[in-house]
């Protein structure tokens, strides 16, 4: 460790004493990360959850609102100046306007802070007046918190790694055929650098839209100010026999290295490190569809996730010294408006099972942890229909392309997830013995009642998992 890192440390330490003691004397503050791979719904997620808090009617599971503890709800300015402000009114006048769409995903890190106004619970609660909690709600995206698991690796290891892994997808071939091509040895060539750099970030984008989850480096699909700058332009190539100086091979190893201190390390300094209840969304079923191998990859990527956590017990003077730990941290399969609630034990047995490596790691480490099925902004109704003189339980909704309302049914998930989990472990191309579909709906256009936020389904047992303690 340089000296230069020993200052930051020290700064960072005596920044925690100040915030902890504050936290503990004065106002509490609640910072929860929300987090997940894409298209898992992070920006609905955040603009429900707030929304649905200032107008608590439809959050009976969360007991500090039910039990009317809470009294009032309001944003207030973030306190990290440097941080994008979350756009929730944009947002929310997307999901819920006269024409409702879906808000733009999200692409960087951004925050917003809630406060409360409660009534202490207890004995003494009637003697004491109102305090204030805030809840800081950090959004940002699930490939940048897997970039946290390349710290670990050198360059030689990171790219025997993820060549090995994606020699026999398909996505990845122009990519590979392109590396056949590819001396490590030779002198750099920044033109050859840069295609290197731009086909694997093709690669990247193919299979993310494809259902896979590995992607990383995750600023190589949301490059934001730095697209072009040269921590961004290397890829993976195999190790040649020597590496001499001013080589490809050393000027790629060197490129990882700098992303990696220039980029990822003060993500986890300036943001990560300072979250102390986390939820990781899941497009659980959108990996299904997808089939095995983007079911497996996920299992993998969600366990890779769980490695850039510190979780355990939050103690005053361990987070004075140590840095915060996560407390709790839910993985919730979204989108479970997509099937009939008859199925949704399923989905969530199925998340649980899929998350089981993940979650025993952080549960060995003292933290409290959950899987829970939920649609932050829920779009369909249930129907049951007559299909060839059978009755099937239907969801119905306006689809995404062509704006037609239509009922649809997804198949059945089986009640044992080893019947998903196996076959995904053991390589397998497609499933066997059903065909799993998903239809991308549309936001469905809502009247709000005074007092309530947008219609969901089991956002109000989230919240009360990942905070109803400290309300």
């Amino acid at each position: 460790m340089g000296l230069g890192d020993i200052a930051d440390s020290i700064t960072r330490q005596i920044e925690a004493i100040g915030d902890a003691t504050s936290e503990a004397l004065f106002e509490p503050v609640i910072r929860i990360g929300v987090t997940g791979l894409s298209r898992a719904g992070k920006t609905v997620f955040i603009t429900s959850l707030v929304a649905n808090l200032m107008n608590r009617g439809r959050m009976p599971g969360l007991v500090a609102a039910a039990d009317g503890r809470i009294q009032t709800a309001f944003l207030q300015p973030q306190p990290d100046d440097t941080v994008p402000r979350f756009d929730f009114e944009t947002h929310l006048a997307a999901m819920t306007g006269p024409t409702p769409h879906w808000p733009a995903s999200t692409r960087t890190t951004s925050e917003l802070r809630l406060s409360f106004r409660v009534q202490p619970s207890g004995l003494l609660g009637g003697l004491r007046g109102p305090r204030t909690v805030h809840l800081d709600i950090v959004d940002y995206p699930g490939e940048w918190l897997l970039d946290l698991s390349l710290l670990d690796l050198s360059y030689a290891d990171w790219a025997a790694q993820v060549l090995e892994r994606i020699k026999g997808r398909s996505q990845a071939q122009a990519y590979l055929g392109r590396l056949e091509q590819v001396d490590g040895a030779v002198p750099l060539d920044e033109v050859q650098a840069k295609e290197l750099a731009q086909a694997f970030s093709s690669y990247l984008r193919t299979a993310r839209e494809d259902g896979y989850s590995d992607c990383t480096p995750g600023r190589f699909l949301l490059p934001g100010d730095m697209e072009g700058s040269p921590a961004l332009t290397f890829a993976p190539i195999a190790r040649p026999d020597t590496t001499p100086r001013k080589s490809l091979w050393r000027e790629m190893e060197r490129r990882f290295e700098a992303y990696k201190s220039r980029v990822v390390k003060p993500f986890f300094r300036d943001h990560f490190s300072k979250i102390d209840r986390q939820i990781v969304l899941v497009d659980v079923l959108g990996a299904i569809h997808a089939g095995p191998a983007a079911l497996e990859d996920l299992r993998r990527a969600m366990a890779d996730i769980l490695t850039a956590f510190r979780p355990g017990a939050n103690a005053f003077l361990s987070s004075l010294f140590l840095g915060r730990r996560v407390e709790r941290i839910l993985f919730a399969a979204t989108k479970a408006d997509h099937l009939h609630h008859s199925q949704h034990p399923r989905l969530t047995a199925i998340t649980e099972a899929l998350l089981r490596d993940a979650r025993d790691r952080a549960d060995f480490a003292g933290a409290k942890t959950a899987a829970m099925s939920i649609a932050a902004l829920r779009t369909t109704v249930e129907e049951t229909v007559e299909h060839d003189g059978e009755e099937l339980d239907c969801v119905r909704g306006q689809l995404l392309d062509g704006g037609k309302t239509a009922a649809f049914y997804p198949g059945d998930l089986p009640e044992d997830p080893t019947r998903l989990l196996v076959p995904a472990r053991d390589g397998a191309e497609k499933w066997l013995d059903a065909d799993y579909q998903i239809m991308r709906f549309a936001p469905a256009a809502v009247s709000l009642k005074s007092g309530e936020g947008p219609p969901h389904i089991r956002l109000d047992k989230a919240v009360e998992f990942l905070i109803g303690d400290r309300l």
